[in-house]
């Protein structure tokens, strides 16, 4: 079986759920009923920055004689606590970077974000500036994805940002059902890279 690794946080992880109710798992769950020879291995830690990803990655690469395909989904703690985006970026291409040059073969997939709150107050702070660093942080992911030439899911949260039945009483990570919208959003474009 050839594996597909999932590099994320809470939102890979499946944060409160149990481990079959994750994206990954609901995407294995895709992967059997076509039976495409894949399995899914699901390296998503809850509350993990940019900055935790890059520490991580080598240790992660480094379990596998060969990845088939690398989905790296990281960005929102780092969006919650403000990281300016240039760091973010540099953390981002620092892994994507690791996986080329662990595993030039692994085909790429990065997932992006949008700020993932309504920012309310805080977005008339500063003149603005909070919209502002929501419009960079959006943007940062595309160019990222066209830098690197990898394919890109452009908001794993469509369609269940804001959505209360479709999140945890937090109001911020997605339940089983919304893992559910998360599986289907990643497969759009996933599916194009396994086949």
């Amino acid at each position: 079986m050839q594996p597909i690794v999932f590099f994320g946080d809470s939102l890979t992880a499946g944060y409160q759920l149990r481990a079959s109710e994750s994206f990954p798992a609901r995407i294995q769950e895709k992967i059997d009923t076509l039976a495409l020879p894949y399995k899914a291995y699901n390296y998503g830690v809850s509350g993990e920055t940019t900055a935790g990803g890059r520490q991580r990655i080598s240790s992660v690469l480094g379990r596998f004689e060969r990845i088939d395909v690398f989905v790296l989904e990281l960005g929102a703690n780092d969006g919650l606590r403000g990281i300016p985006v240039r760091e973010t970026t540099q953390n981002l291409q620092f892994i994507l970077d690791e996986v080329r040059r662990a595993h030039s073969e692994a085909r790429v997939v990065l997932v992006g974000l949008e700020f993932p709150f309504d920012l309310g107050p805080l977005a008339t702070l500063g003149g603005g500036r909070m919209g502002h660093y929501a419009q960079e942080f959006k943007a940062l992911f595309r160019l990222l994805a066209e830098k690197n030439e990898v394919a890109f899911v452009p908001f794993l949260l469509h369609g269940v940002i804001g959505q209360r039945h479709l999140n945890l009483p937090d109001g911020v990570h997605p339940n089983a059902e919304g893992q559910k919208i998360l599986a289907n959003n990643v497969w759009t474009v996933l599916e194009g890279v396994l086949r």
